[in-house]
C-alpha cells in the first residue's frame, strides 16, 4: 500500500492504538495531537475513522500474510509452518507488548463500522484457509484421521485467546505451557516456540 509520509505516520499510530486500547478508544483528535497536525490534516488523508480503520486493518493483514510461506512448499515441513505461525503471535506480544490487531477488533465487532468488520472477517477467513491447507498436508503425511478445517479454527482461536490471557497475566510462557508437540488427541499441533531458533 503506497501512502504518503504523514498518512503512514497516522496509520502506524492508529495501529498501535487499536492493538493497545481498541478501535473505539481513540479519536482523530488524539491522532492529530500525536502526529503534530490539525484534526483536519487527519481528515485530509482519511475522510472517516472507518476509512482509516479499514486501511490499517488491510495493511496489517497484507503484512501478516506476506510472512506466511506457501502451504504446499515441500522444503518446509507443515509442523514447522505451524510452529512458526504460533511464534509470530508470541513474538508480537513478547517484543511489542501487543495483542494481534484483529484479536482486538474481533472483541469489538458489534461496534465496528462495516468496512472494518469486513476486513476483520477477511483476516480470519484467509488465516483459516491457510492453516487448513497446512493441516491437510499433515493429515496426508501422517494418515491421521482428523478434520483440517476444525484444527485450523481451533489453532487460531487458541493463539488469539492466549495472547489476551498472556498479556493480562504478563506471562508469555503460557504459550509454552499450552503448545506442545501434540494436543490431547495425539494430533501434532505446534512445537514449543521457545525451542525454535529464528534467523
Amino acid at each position: 500500500m503506497a501512502v504518503g509520509v504523514t498518512a503512514q505516520k497516522i496509520m502506524v499510530l492508529a495501529e498501535s492504538y487499536i492493538c493497545e486500547r481498541g478501535f473505539n478508544a481513540f479519536s482523530f483528535r488524539h491522532l492529530a495531537e500525536a502526529v503534530g497536525v490539525r484534526t483536519a490534516g487527519v481528515h485530509y488523508h482519511f475522510r472517516t475513522k472507518e476509512e482509516l480503520g479499514a486501511a490499517v486493518a488491510r495493511d496489517y493483514r497484507e503484512r501478516f500474510l506476506e510472512e506466511l510461506p506457501d502451504p504446499a512448499d515441500p522444503s518446509i515441513e507443515p509442523e514447522q509452518m505451524i510452529t512458526d505461525y504460533v511464534s509470530a503471535f508470541r513474538d508480537t506480544l513478547e517484543k511489542k507488548n501487543r495483542v494481534c490487531l484483529f484479536g482486538m477488533l474481533a472483541a469489538e465487532i458489534e461496534s465496528l463500522p462495516p468496512e472494518v468488520v469486513n476486513e476483520t472477517r477477511r483476516f480470519f477467513e484467509l488465516n483459516v484457509a491457510w492453516l487448513e491447507k497446512v493441516y491437510a498436508r499433515m493429515k496426508e503425511n501422517s494418515g491421521t484421521p482428523y478434520n483440517p478445517h476444525a484444527e485450523a479454527l481451533s489453532l487460531i482461536a487458541r493463539v488469539e485467546g492466549l495472547m489476551i490471557v498472556a498479556r493480562a497475566m504478563n506471562d508469555t510462557s503460557l504459550f509454552d505451557q499450552v503448545f506442545s508437540s501434540a494436543n490431547g488427541n495425539g494430533i501434532l499441533c505446534a512445537k514449543n516456540p521457545a525451542d525454535q531458533t529464528h534467523t
